[in-house]
């Protein structure tokens, strides 16, 4: 990484951060809301499809409209896919679940050669790695969270954190790194 930013730099970093926590922490709402049939999925789940939108706008001006859009259709797809798999695991239904998992794992592989064909900087098999391991750790915190070992569930979501934070900037180094310098 470079040893100073601008301002303009600054405030994309912080957005990417931001936008790629709000995946993951309304993502885990869902999650939550789901389990315990709580009255919140509805507005919690329109929330959660706000982010690819959120996305798409901060993407718009560095990718242009087309590309930007392209995103937040694999985004969005990559959310409901999600919502497929946590209500069939909820529901015990092991073929649903199966089918969903094997959707949810190819749309990440279109998200990373979409991303790695925009922008040279960034490896489309860094971003395979990165949003397999978002996948995998996902199902696990919804699987403990149906289980009720919430110490657990909240440990693996302190991960998922952890890593939405290095996607977001690996997201951002390959910005700067692409169109600013």
């Amino acid at each position: 990484m470079c040893n100073e930013y601008t301002q303009q730099q600054i405030c994309l970093m912080n957005q990417l951060q931001q936008l790629w926590q709000q995946h993951v922490y309304w993502t885990r709402f869902f999650i939550i809301s789901t389990a315990a049939d709580l009255d919140d999925l509805k507005p919690v789940t329109n929330r959660l499809l706000q982010n690819p939108k959120d996305f798409a706008q901060l993407l718009a001006p560095i990718y242009g409209i087309k590309a930007a859009c392209q995103f937040q259709e694999l985004f969005t797809q990559h959310l409901l896919i999600a919502a497929d798999l946590v209500n069939a695991a909820k529901n015990g239904e092991a073929e649903k679940a199966n089918c969903a998992r094997t959707k949810w794992y190819q749309n990440a592989d279109e998200i990373a050669g979409f991303l790695s064909s925009i922008n040279q900087c960034w490896n489309e098999a860094k971003w395979k790695d990165m949003l397999y391991s978002h996948l995998k750790m996902t199902e696990k915190e919804a699987g403990l969270r149906f289980q009720g070992s919430y110490a657990a569930d909240i440990q693996v979501f302190n991960e998922i954190e952890i890593e939405a934070l290095k996607m977001a900037n690996y997201m951002f180094c390959g910005i700067i790194n692409h169109n600013f310098n």
